[in-house]
């Protein structure tokens, strides 16, 4: 396989640092480009580190630069473009579909997916985007989000399950990866409007590939699904991750600006805290409206607040009879 012979990739301040230093003493050439803090020449490529922080290698030996310097001495990990060297269908056409909110008791369940092409795929790798769990705070993953919607323009689709609607829906599929299969399917059609074209779909393996298959309508049947143990890898199952999370987040925020209290995250024993104040505040039925009821937290709630699932009204009960299915993901036939 060729050697590539570009690569690009934004620095952080202390990594910009180190290349600095490392490019400032070596046996380089350094030469003028506008608006380079850095540029300089070797014998078979030439390095520029921009002002904004991106660092450019172009040459014939652009990739042994990026192997045997920037990355064991600035990056410090093996992770600049060898997902277009070893995988080249990595950066072609394709969609990534993730979601957030799952493992949550509050908030809806959000799915996104996200479409990737050559000169996406290049943005995405100068923006830094990687899996939204890896991003270390939700205002990152906020800021994150809002800029690939707008980098992406059409080419992305949300599917938002409310609560209300998630627990009528499960409710009615008795099964968390039935309901994230039809999301998913969702997502991948409103994304086909935009991309008929597009010739596969990437999502984690949560189930049966066969549930999000037949799930998909007459758009999405010709498509190639590809399910993969941590598919987050996949740059265009990354974007979609910060997108679905992007919309999780600002769910919340909704949340606690109607009811003025917060809003954790997660299944946690301040969940359960805050929940038991919120019936507390609006009555049983608002974990109806803001929580997901197959969850046992709803169960340890209405009894810290003294009410059972009958106080839920016919939607809580109906959850109920359903309480018994674990909602983590399992296999399906």
């Amino acid at each position: 396989m060729a050697k590539t012979t570009s690569f690009s990739h934004k620095l952080t301040d202390a990594q910009q640092e180190t290349l600095f230093s490392i490019l400032n003493e070596g046996n380089y050439r350094p030469y003028t480009v506008a608006h380079a803090r850095i540029a300089v020449k070797s014998e078979g490529c030439n390095i520029v580190l921009y002002n904004s922080g991106k660092v450019v290698i172009q040459g014939k030996d652009a990739e042994d630069f990026v192997s045997f310097v920037l990355e064991p001495n600035v990056l410090g990990a093996a992770m600049l473009g060898y997902e277009a060297i070893h995988d080249p269908e990595a950066s072609k056409p394709h969609l990534g579909v993730d979601e957030s909110g799952k493992g949550d008791f509050f908030g809806p369940l959000v799915t996104a997916c996200a479409y990737v092409d050559a000169e996406l795929y290049s943005k995405m790798q100068d923006m830094g985007v990687k899996d939204s769990k890896c991003i270390s705070s939700d205002d990152k993953a906020l800021g994150m989000g809002g800029e690939l919607r707008r980098m992406l323009g059409k080419r992305f689709a949300i599917v938002k399950i409310g609560p209300a609607s998630y627990n009528r829906l499960y409710t009615k599929m008795k099964n968390v990866n039935t309901l994230l299969s039809w999301a998913h399917a969702r997502s991948i059609e409103n994304m086909l409007e935009v991309v008929p074209d597009c010739p596969r779909a990437v999502s984690d393996q949560f189930g049966s590939k066969q549930q999000v298959e037949r799930a998909l309508m007459k758009k999405g049947r010709s498509i190639k699904l590809v399910q993969m143990h941590k598919a987050e890898s996949d740059m265009a199952v990354a974007a979609a991750s910060i997108i679905a999370r992007e919309g999780f987040l600002r769910a919340l925020k909704d949340l606690e600006k109607k009811y003025g209290m917060k809003i954790p995250k997660g299944a946690s024993a301040a969940v359960r805290e805050a929940a038991v104040a919120l019936v507390g505040k609006a009555g049983p039925q608002v974990l109806i409206d803001v929580g997901k009821c197959h969850f046992k937290t709803a169960d340890a709630v209405l009894a810290a607040a003294g009410a059972s699932r009958k106080d839920l009204g016919p939607d809580g009960q109906a959850v109920s009879r359903t309480i018994d299915r674990p909602f983590k993901a399992r296999k399906s036939s």
